[in-house]
């Protein structure tokens, strides 16, 4: 995932090794959120790194395989929905957080009716297509979608920014992983910084758990409706 160049310098001079995490604090979500990665690129295939939005923007989409690992992906997710669908219509455990599921004290979970899927994605071409091919097998298998024909696109789901090392061989990854281990605020070489990754990527989170909370009646109705989110 990638930032603009402008944050890439925040709290460079920090050594602090703590993660700011948005969702450190959050001790349930009502919605299901699932991180699917882009198939294979044509950056994947070159071996460079791509995480300049200025380029990965209008570059570097799937390959062939890329596309194929994506619909065999989609087609698996429709299988386990459907099932999962079925199981919860025949009264099974199979609901979304529901069907005769317990707290680890006991207390009864209420079943909740998965209302369909959203698809958020990145607007690098890899993620966007990713998202496309998912879109069109979901809808293709009549699975409700919260933003019909067409996945909802967030910059703050790209890739890390890697700074100069945009466009080089992907071995200088793990330079830039050394690092972290010790320093999560570090943007040595440019790159963005451990820390503005995780805490774009989980408010987005939150961002988005809100949004489809206000739209099935509230976050805190406990028969509510919930969605599958797809990122």
């Amino acid at each position: 995932m990638s930032s603009s160049n402008t944050n890439n310098n925040n709290n460079n001079n920090s050594n602090s090794t703590t993660i700011i995490n948005n969702l450190s604090s959050v001790t349930k979500l009502t919605h299901q959120f699932y991180g699917l990665r882009h198939g294979q690129s044509l950056a994947n295939v070159a071996k460079i790194i791509s995480s300049d939005p200025a380029i990965s923007t209008i570059a570097h989409g799937l390959s062939e395989v890329g596309k194929a690992q994506v619909r065999s992906s989609a087609v698996q997710f429709c299988s386990d929905y459907q099932q999962e669908q079925q199981q919860q219509q025949d009264g099974g455990d199979g609901g979304d957080g529901g069907g005769g599921e317990t707290t680890t004290d006991g207390t009864e979970i209420p079943t909740r009716v998965c209302k369909g899927v959203a698809i958020y994605t990145s607007d690098f071409t890899r993620a966007r297509e990713t998202a496309a091919i998912f879109t069109s097998e979901l809808t293709a298998a009549g699975i409700p979608l919260y933003s019909p024909n067409k996945a909802i696109e967030d910059v703050r789901l790209r890739e890390r920014y890697f700074g100069s090392w945009n466009g080089g061989g992907d071995e200088h990854y793990q330079d830039v992983w050394n690092l972290d281990k010790d320093d999560p605020n570090h943007t040595e070489w440019g790159v963005e910084s451990v820390n503005s990754v995780v805490m774009r990527t989980s408010q987005t989170v939150l961002d988005i758990e809100d949004a489809l909370s206000r739209d099935v009646g509230g976050e805190e109705e406990e028969d509510g409706t919930v969605w599958k989110v797809i990122f």
